[in-house]
């Protein structure tokens, strides 16, 4: 998956909006951030409950990764985009979405 990937799936998301920010792209809704790009835009770090990051990342090393030390107080994890698929990629964006946006606009975006 590449960096046009996650930005085709997430702008397809009600109220995100694109940012650069120090020379990184971060998708967010109003000041929220929920997507987040690498530098070289081979990872994505991503919202995810932090009660269940270290279980995500102990059962998938080679895809899923702590954030970095400044990001572990956030609801955050990180992903290589190339271990993943297209599916996948989705499920996490949108997930990642629904912690952020009001739940009656996932309700009405997702049915």
């Amino acid at each position: 998956m590449t960096a046009d990937d996650v930005r085709r799936i997430a702008m397809s998301l009600p109220r995100t909006t694109e940012a650069l920010v120090r020379d990184r792209v971060k998708y967010r809704i109003g000041r929220i951030v929920y997507l987040a790009l690498s530098a070289d835009e081979t990872r994505m770090g991503f919202a995810y409950p932090k009660a269940e990051r270290a279980a995500l990342v102990a059962a998938e090393p080679d895809k899923f990764m702590m954030p970095r030390p400044s990001d572990e107080r956030y609801n955050w994890v990180r992903v290589r985009l190339a271990a993943i698929d297209e599916a996948e990629l989705t499920e996490l964006v949108v997930e990642a979405w629904r912690m952020c946006v009001p739940k009656r606009v996932s309700a009405e975006h997702l049915g």
